[in-house]
């Protein structure tokens, strides 16, 4: 019998408990409240006695249920968006009142009304959190649609008066004599960039792939000669924002969704009324984020009544977040059902307001518009229709008024058609005309001659002074497309005062193809390099290899270098490079080596010749390649990794070469956001030269003398402080955003953000290769060797402060191990290091 008095004991206290319930709650109130006009039940209406406070809230359907142990003459019904109703009461224990209400004809007093655990906008952002995959756009096996977009560039704010000053600044003063029009708010502004385009989008899932098929484009602004590469960025293709992504990615920052995964970290939310938005009854719900400096959206999103889906959003990202030159970011979305009933985003406007760049200087207004019509869903074409994700069409330039009338979505309001007009009569203003040619200048280094299609530059190469060549003086050019969209020749002619020696190069490049995109070249070169900063490892950081052409070049050497390279885009993100190098090894410093045992002649020799087979297959899944005249441009890769595999086969014998020997190495980049706390970025990279070969031709870790921090170098290693055969790495960035800084209020105006670094090589070299250096050369000179990775990884660590000044950024790094090494050319190591660097950034 024991075990049944657990149970005995549970019932008589229920019976209990229920009873003293009874006792104390006699009278039980229910029923349902709805919109008198639609029958429409009404969610969270607050229901309560008249002059007590007992009540509740209805639920999602309208309906409620409340029990209390004394009545009162009436029940008061009330919503927001409605008029209060009162309703007569019965002394009996249990009676049903069903309430309707009317809408009403003023907006009410707001009134918060708090189901158990909060505001009621937390228990409908759960349920939009349970159907996120059910409505996200992305969950289509495919998509298309015919696109319209928008873009305008206003300079504004130039005729504002500035504190202890009755004048505008001079720049504004200059603004204010050019051809301007007024804004909604009756102040002037100087239209400087107009866009239209139309375009068909396609996008599908599994594979995730993206196409814009720009039909027809039209391009206006200060600086614009050619509409070719900024029409591929006036589209569709970089306006895609999704709300049920997890963050959408503006100016380059990711922030966070109000609907996202993060939703309930990031944001504070407050359901403010239930509103009709097109065919829809919507729960209108503010959203804010927990900490105002936080890179998040202020503002409201509208979420229907029945479907739980997302139906509107305006939103804004103020001053306060950590953004530059943003004085307020402005993202309005409608969303419409397609046929499937999923919703889908049809207008999009982001308007953007900048603040002063520097004191007294005016501001800038960029409103982006996008339109979505003609949806079709769940047709997905081939894979490889996808390729490449940017087109143009042959005659995107030829238009007439009639078509763009044909294919806006609304008229023209009179100030944005005067804007289209007055944008001309800008760009000729002689000094707006100067000002263009410097900005186009300095960002892509070449000058235009238009008479005889060509560009002179690029200017960061045109000098130099080391300790080989003294002043070196460099001119280069190249053709456009005004020269052939067929052939593009390049080349530079160098010459040095000391070694008083031409240094050459030319290149002719045919495109074989644009879709895909396939090229044949040739390239003969002879120039002065430095082992372990040669052009193969410095790669396209141009700035960095400026440099390198300044002061002492240790270990120098020329090399004629003659390549013949295929490229192809094989589509699904692939490209394939095929090529044959021939390249010379003639040092101006003591240097020898042994030849390969399986060399007739094993004298020891000072020079070398070389035949490579190159193969490079480079996977890029989501990266966008944009037509620069007649060169692709990368605009980045999105969310998955770039990898890239590298062969190479040397080949003896073949046009003089000395040597057999492979090399094969594998890089992957990628940059991934960690939610609040920021983006990380890394590169790992590996490689193997299983061949003897002199040092030459193994692996030289890039490392960095100079006082400016270099991404891909080893920034605390001296120039060929190291050499291996056999090689990995790491190379590891996470910036926090200002995750710190905005939170302390003396630095949280000065917008830095906080970041850290580590870098790390593991490598070793076989005996063979060090066997390959003799102690003195043909001539009896002592020959320099070199230094090798033994079982301990090198190790760097660091952390800096970025966006001071909005561009510059300082890091302090530490190395780890190897510390008191002294490499062959004595120069000793540095264990820490300050190093500057700077570019402008949002």
């Amino acid at each position: 019998m024991k075990p049944l008095l657990p149970v005995f004991f549970l019932l008589v206290s229920c019976l209990c408990l229920s009873a003293s319930l009874q006792a104390q709650s006699p009278y039980t109130i229910n029923g349902r409240i709805t919109d008198a006009i639609t029958g429409e039940g009404i969610p969270f209406a607050s229901v309560a006695l008249k002059g007590q406070s007992s009540g509740t809230t209805s639920d999602a359907d309208g309906r409620y249920s409340f029990s209390v142990s004394k009545l009162s003459d009436s029940v008061l019904v009330l919503s927001l968006g409605y008029r209060t109703r009162s309703y007569a009461l019965l002394a009996q224990p249990s009676q049903t009142v069903d309430a309707q209400l009317q809408p009403a004809a003023t907006s009410l007093q707001e009134v918060r009304v708090y189901a158990k655990g909060g505001d009621p906008a937390y228990r409908i952002l759960r349920e939009v959190d349970k159907r996120r995959d059910q409505f996200n756009p992305a969950q289509l096996s495919a998509y298309q649609y015919d696109s319209y977009t928008k873009i305008e560039g206003y300079i504004n704010d130039f005729n504002r008066k500035r504190k202890r000053s009755s004048r505008s600044g001079p720049l504004g003063r200059i603004i204010g004599k050019l051809p301007s029009i007024t804004d909604e708010n009756g102040q002037p502004v100087v239209p400087v960039f107009v866009s239209e385009t139309f375009s068909n989008f396609y996008a599908r899932s599994k594979p995730e792939k993206t196409k814009e098929h720009v039909l027809k484009t039209h391009v206006s602004g200060v600086g614009v000669s050619d509409g070719g590469l900024v029409s591929q960025l006036t589209g569709a293709s970089f306006q895609q924002y999704n709300f049920y992504r997890n963050s959408l990615s503006v100016l380059g920052k990711d922030i966070p969704s109000p609907i996202g995964k993060q939703w309930e970290t990031v944001y504070t939310f407050q359901l403010k009324d239930t509103v009709q938005v097109g065919r829809s009854v919507c729960y209108k719900i503010d959203c804010a984020p927990k900490r105002p400096t936080d890179l998040a959206f202020t503002g409201t999103i509208w979420i229907d009544t029945t479907q739980y889906v997302l139906a509107q959003v305006d939103v804004r990202v103020d001053k306060r977040a950590n953004i530059n030159f943003v004085d307020e970011l402005h993202l309005e979305q409608d969303w419409e059902a397609l046929p499937s009933g999923l919703h889908f985003p049809t207008q999009t406007q982001v308007t953007i307001d900048t603040d002063q760049p520097v004191p007294n200087a005016p501001g800038a207004l960029i409103r982006f518009f996008t339109s979505a019509s003609s949806l079709v869903e769940n047709q997905p074409k081939e894979v490889g229709f996808y390729d490449p994700s940017i087109e143009l069409a042959d005659d995107y330039k030829v238009t007439d008024p009639t078509f763009w009338q044909s294919v806006r979505p609304e008229s023209l309001s009179n100030s944005e058609l005067r804007a289209m007009q007055v944008v001309d009569s800008v760009r000729n203003v002689p000094i707006v005309k100067v000002a263009g040619e410097i900005i186009k200048l300095g960002v892509i280094g070449y000058k235009p001659i238009e008479a005889l299609h060509i560009d002179v530059g690029p200017l960061l190469y045109s000098y130099a002074n080391n300790s080989v060549e003294g002043n070196r003086f460099r001119l280069g050019l190249r053709t456009n497309t005004g020269f052939s969209k067929k052939w593009l020749l390049s080349g530079y002619l160098a010459y040095g005062t000391r070694d008083q020696q031409f240094k050459y190069s030319g290149t002719i490049e045919y495109i074989l193809n644009r879709k895909p995109w396939t090229v044949l070249g040739v390239r003969s070169t002879y120039d002065l390099d430095r082992v372990g900063v040669s052009t193969d490892n410095i790669g396209n950081n141009s700035l960095f290899a400026a440099y390198t052409r300044f002061g002492t070049l240790r270990r120098p050497y020329f090399q004629e270098e003659n390549l013949v390279y295929f490229r192809r885009e094989l589509g699904k993100g692939f490209t394939q490079t095929l090529a044959v190098r021939n390249r010379t090894f003639e040092p101006l410093f003591p240097f020898a080596f042994r030849p390969q045992l399986n060399d007739d002649n094993q004298a020891v020799r000072d020079a070398y010749r070389v035949t490579e087979f190159i193969s490079e297959t480079r996977f890029a899944p989501d990266e966008v390649m944009l037509q620069n005249d007649n060169v692709r441009v990368s605009a980045g890769a999105i969310r998955k990794p770039i990898l890239t595999l590298r062969y190479t086969m040397g080949i003896r014998n073949v046009l003089g070469s000395d040597f057999t020997y492979h090399r094969v190495a594998l890089n992957m980049k990628h940059s991934f956001r960690m939610g609040v706390l920021g983006r990380s970025f890394y590169t790992i990279e590996g490689g193997i030269i299983p061949s003897r070969v002199p040092y030459p031709l193994l692996y030289t870790p890039l490392g960095n003398e100079s006082l400016f921090y270099v991404g891909n170098a080893y920034n605390l290693m001296n120039y060929f402080e190291f050499v291996c055969d056999r090689w990995a790495s790491v190379q590891f960035e996470h910036n926090f955003g200002g995750l710190l800084f905005n939170r302390l209020p003396v630095l949280r105006r000065l917008k830095w953000r906080e970041l850290v670094t580590a870098k790390v090589l593991v490598g070793s070299t076989s005996a063979a290769n060090i066997a390959t250096i003799p102690p003195t050369d043909a001539r009896g000179n002592a020959v320099e060797g070199f230094n090798t990775l033994n079982r301990t990884p090198y190790v760097e660590l660091g952390y800096g402060i970025d966006n001071i000044f909005k561009v510059l950024r300082v890091d302090a790094v530490h190395r780890l191990t190897y510390r008191d090494n002294l490499n062959r050319t004595g120069i000793p190591v540095t264990p820490f290091a300050i190093k500057l660097s700077g570019w402008l950034s949002f």
